[in-house]
């Protein structure tokens, strides 16, 4: 269920990248705000591609826009031929599409002749991670020309035109953070204290992975993984899974902001040998960090505003169960709702519901499947099995929980246990899962 990185760094192969058209503002408007959802740290907006309406990440580690899961969307795409993609996750290529001359645009900002990269395997399904419907990611094209606000906690985007009596104003309430766009992706020189010693590292600023810091420890010979780690599950790449080791390091220093004992990925080699860095890269922060502050990313002029918000001070969470879920479908559940009413008098009789006091509904709900175990994790060690389809969490129906309060339920649960019950082969096994802080 953890959505790190699902979209890091996109690949091409057997074709070269074209610039994409810039999004420009309809008419006379010098402002636009865009709602988004905020799911395990990642940005998700409503755009419209051609007519239809579809759900993107904001994505600063992407170049390229690149749609997916279109199969109940009837998106007519212009200009397409066939190409083969390779990406994060395995050296394997998968067969997409290229078009060019399409339009995304929302509310007062419009993008034509627009560049778009289409995944063609269907087995490549953010949506299932997530609990809502994901199309696709959009990320440089969307980020370059406009100063744009990441408001986390209105849950609003907002893009400003050009303007520097806005930068001035912007300057004066936030904390300046100089940037490089190399690759067309931003970066930045922070400091990291590991294993007792303050590291200066150059990282990726990177909306689409949801974790706090990636520390890459074949970058550099400082990077050394802290004693107290474990294997985990790291993400999706459209290739295939990303895995590495989770770990708490002592701080992470940016703009002045100080992050004690932070929860650090390393990812492991193999998930990111076909990942062509830039010149000193050695990882990335990623929304656990950014949500915590009110963010404005100015390209043009190569820098990036922070204000902290009321989410600064929050813990860092991590999953201690080590189950990860993943939504499967809907199914029709019949539930009986309880009539609340009082009899009303008149002068010939006493009226009363025909049904007594309840009567039946049907809703569609949820159905949750356990995706993977963590090796040797508290879930797995339980008696749980991938493919388990869960029913109840801590007595509550799972199909009341959406996948983002679940999501929470596992990082931030604050008892020692957490109570599953699961359906197997149709039959219902229950699980006293201990949550074991492993860091």
């Amino acid at each position: 269920m953890r959505l790190l990185a699902l979209t890091v760094l996109l690949f091409l192969a057997h074709t070269s990248l074209q610039a994409q058209s810039d999004f420009v503002f309809k008419n006379a408007h010098s402002r636009v705000a865009i709602p988004f959802q905020l799911i395990d740290n990642l940005i998700f907006i409503p755009l419209i591609v051609n007519g239809v309406e579809l759900t993107f990440i904001v994505d600063s580690g992407v170049e390229e826009t690149v749609l997916f899961s279109l199969e109940d969307k009837a998106v007519e795409l212009k200009n397409k031929k066939t190409i083969r993609l390779v990406g994060l996750g395995s050296d394997e290529e998968i067969e997409g599409l290229k078009s060019i001359g399409n339009t995304i645009e929302t509310k007062n900002l419009r993008s034509t002749n627009h560049l778009v990269y289409v995944i063609l395997n269907q087995d490549f399904n953010l949506s299932s991670h997530v609990g809502i419907p994901v199309n696709g990611i959009i990320g440089y094209s969307f980020l370059k020309n406009h100063l744009v606000e990441i408001n986390y906690k209105k849950q609003k985007i907002f893009l400003y035109k050009e303007s520097s009596k806005r930068r001035i104003k912007i300057a004066k309430r936030y904390t300046e953070i100089p940037l490089n766009i190399e690759a067309s992706k931003p970066y930045l020189y922070e400091n990291v204290t590991l294993n007792n010693k303050e590291i200066p590292v150059k990282l990726l600023a990177d909306l689409g992975n949801s974790d706090a810091l990636w520390l890459f420890q074949d970058a550099n010979n400082q990077v050394t993984l802290p004693n107290k780690n474990y294997d985990d599950y790291l993400g999706q790449g459209f290739s295939g899974e990303i895995t590495g080791k989770l770990a708490k390091i002592s701080s992470f220093e940016m703009a002045g902001y100080t992050f004690k004992t932070p929860v650090v990925a390393f990812p492991d080699s193999l998930s990111t040998k076909h990942v062509k860095m830039v010149a000193d890269r050695m990882g990335s922060i990623g929304g656990e960090i950014f949500k915590r502050f009110k963010v404005v990313f100015d390209y043009k002029n190569n820098a990036m505003y922070l204000k902290k918000n009321g989410n600064f001070n929050l813990p860092f969470f991590y999953n201690k169960s080590g189950i990860e879920i993943k939504h499967i479908g809907m199914e029709w559940v019949k539930e009986t709702v309880h009539l609340k009413f009082e009899s009303t008098t008149s002068d010939y009789k006493t009226i009363k519901s025909e049904d007594g006091n309840y009567k039946f509904k049907f809703s569609l709900k949820p159905i949750y499947v356990v995706s993977a175990l963590r090796k040797n994790s508290p879930a797995a060690n339980s008696g749980l099995l991938p493919g388990d389809i869960l029913v109840r969490i801590n007595g509550k129906k799972s199909n009341h929980y959406s996948l983002k309060e679940l999501s929470t339920l596992i990082k931030t649960q604050k008892e020692k246990w957490l109570a599953v019950e699961v359906s197997r082969n149709n039959q219902l096994y229950h699980f006293n899962i201990e949550l074991k802080d492993l860091l």
